[in-house]
């Protein structure tokens, strides 16, 4: 809701608009390669506005995928060894049970058949200890895995993704420049929806409640203001001193409540532009 008023001094409330501004930093080190955003620019929030040079990671993750498969080619092998192990065992099963039976009848004696059982029960430890490198080798390729995984990560975050919506408020690199992690890329915020940060005494504070629509007033002209409305959202719980930027109703009293106010923006209202509100 917009309209035009006089300009009297009637408002209960002063302050400044405001939004919550977001930097925007580098994830990881490198050049960036592409960079699509400029000052002034609405940007949706997810959008992929450019991306850092991942050549050398993409090697490092090729690397590692030539090293798991060397890895599963150890399994491979590995399994092929079991399975004659295996085989060999069988075949030892049936000499230990013939000659087992051999020797009941006195066909054989004891020592035949200790030593096709020592046999037997040598080939089973071998297959045993043949089993615990399959555990070895798979857990040699977890750690594989999970350093691809935090390649990949580092990939994915080489990708420059707008985090929320809003318009882009400055910009601080440009393609072709280094970018580090930490370092800022852009500022943004959200200007559709403003907030209007106001300071009211003790004594209005009762008067005020969070969802209370209000008048937001800004200057239009030395004669008129436009008016607005808006939506009370945030009322703070702790008294501070009046700000020396901000006036009030009640220039005698030192302790204010700060008091957030959201406000629609129709493209004229500005970060830092002085506001007046009228509470009734």
């Amino acid at each position: 809701m917009i309209a035009c008023s006089g300009n009297e001094n009637s408002s209960d409330a002063y302050g400044n608009f405001e939004a919550k501004e977001v930097i925007v930093s580098a994830e990881t080190k490198g050049k960036i390669i592409e960079f699509n955003v400029e000052e002034g620019e609405t940007i949706n929030k997810g959008q992929k506005l450019g991306f850092i040079d991942t050549v050398s990671l993409s090697i490092q993750r090729e690397q590692l995928y030539a090293q798991k498969q060397a890895i599963e080619s150890k399994i491979v092998n590995v399994k092929a060894q079991i399975e004659v192990q295996e085989e060999q065992k069988s075949i030892l099963l049936t000499e230990v049970n013939r000659i087992e039976q051999l020797f009941k009848d006195n066909a054989a004696t004891k020592q035949q058949y200790d030593d096709v059982k020592g046999k037997y029960d040598v080939l089973e430890k071998q297959i045993a200890a043949t089993k615990t490198q399959i555990s070895s080798i798979s857990r040699e390729m977890n750690v594989v895995d999970k350093q691809a995984k935090l390649l990949n990560e580092q990939i994915s975050r080489a990708y420059i993704k707008n985090p929320v919506k809003g318009t882009v408020l400055e910009k601080y690199l440009e393609a072709n420049e280094i970018a580090v992690p930490g370092k800022a890329l852009y500022k943004i915020a959200r200007l559709d929806e403003i907030e209007l940060r106001v300071y009211i005494s003790g004594s209005q504070i009762s008067d005020v409640k969070i969802g209370q629509k209000v008048n937001v007033l800004v200057d239009q002209d030395a004669e008129t203001n436009q008016e607005y409305e808006g939506v009370v959202f945030w009322i703070s719980d702790q008294a501070e001193f009046t700000p020396k930027i901000i006036q009030t109703k009640e220039e005698r009293v030192n302790m204010v409540y700060a008091v957030k106010i959201r406000v629609k923006n129709d493209g004229k209202l500005k970060i830092g532009m002085p506001g007046e509100v009228v509470f009734n």
